[in-house]
């Protein structure tokens, strides 16, 4: 089964092309809430989209489903009222799946949960050391329809100098085996195109195939649409990219033994890191 390719935009032109060329989750970006302070500085990407985003983008989707991820569970704030209120109205504008950053107890899962009430799919996103720490928990409470988890944050909150040094230490195999066990669907990371990043998105997307993963996020390396000249040179990298991705994915059916690629993936990193 192909991954299920999400992409980050707030951009009606770009979720129109991203959709067309196959992505299948254009994802909203709303969380602001603490971000700033634990990624100040660092090269990340820090949307701050709006609900007037969520309803925009959900107009001009046909087929691909709209992912939303909302703030930390929160009391009232001046921009986005509580966390009720957010989910309330994030679900009216037309998201299909919400997102929860950011979280350390169960609790606020279970709160998460409760708020959504089943009108839409729910995501909780594991990217805190707390989070992992609480797995075999999180992954017994009714209502999660998929898990996600975040390398950056995660790898932060652990210490690392690069976001995929989790994935080789063995800390995202361990997650994926206790979500795994309990039939949930998961995904985690960025992909780059299948030859560039830091760590080419051939391999990582190999560990997908390797751990059982559903699902994964496109990063700026893949495409970052602010930065493309004009609208065409968007275009051209969605359907190449994707395409290139949807045949390389077609030579990993029904391989098992993925050992190779794994150290590959090890040496990498670790040359990252020293380096």
């Amino acid at each position: 089964m192909a991954l299920k390719l999400m992409y980050i935009t707030n951009s009606q032109q770009v979720a129109r092309i991203a959709e067309a060329a196959g992505v299948d989750r254009i994802f909203v970006d709303m969380e602001y809430i603490g971000k700033g302070l634990r990624q100040g500085g660092m090269d990340t990407v820090q949307s701050h989209h709006t609900f007037d985003d969520v309803q925009s983008i959900s107009s001009v989707l046909s087929s691909a489903e709209l992912l939303v991820r909302i703030n930390p569970i929160h009391e009232a704030t001046a921009e986005y009222g509580s966390s009720r209120e957010e989910i309330d109205r994030a679900i009216q504008n037309g998201a299909d799946i919400l997102m929860l950053p950011y979280f350390k107890t169960v609790d606020e899962v279970r709160e998460f949960v409760d708020l959504v009430g089943g009108r839409a799919k729910t995501m909780p996103l594991i990217e805190t050391p707390q989070a992992a720490a609480l797995i075999e928990d999180i992954v017994k409470i009714d209502g999660i329809d998929e898990l996600f988890i975040g390398l950056n944050d995660l790898s932060l909150g652990y210490g690392k100098k690069f976001m995929f040094e989790i994935l080789a230490d063995g800390t995202v195999d361990r997650l994926a085996d206790v979500i795994k066990s309990k039939g949930i669907p998961f995904g985690f990371g960025g992909l780059a195109a299948l030859d560039g990043g830091l760590l080419p998105g051939y391999m990582v997307l190999k560990e997908h195939y390797r751990l059982g993963s559903d699902s994964v996020i496109l990063s700026r390396s893949f495409c970052n649409s602010n930065k493309c000249v004009n609208i065409e040179e968007i275009s051209d990298t969605f359907f190449k990219g994707i395409e290139e991705i949807r045949q390389y994915e077609k030579t990993l059916l029904g391989v098992t033994d993925f050992e190779e690629n794994r150290e590959c993936v090890c040496q990498a990193i670790k040359r990252i890191v020293e380096g």
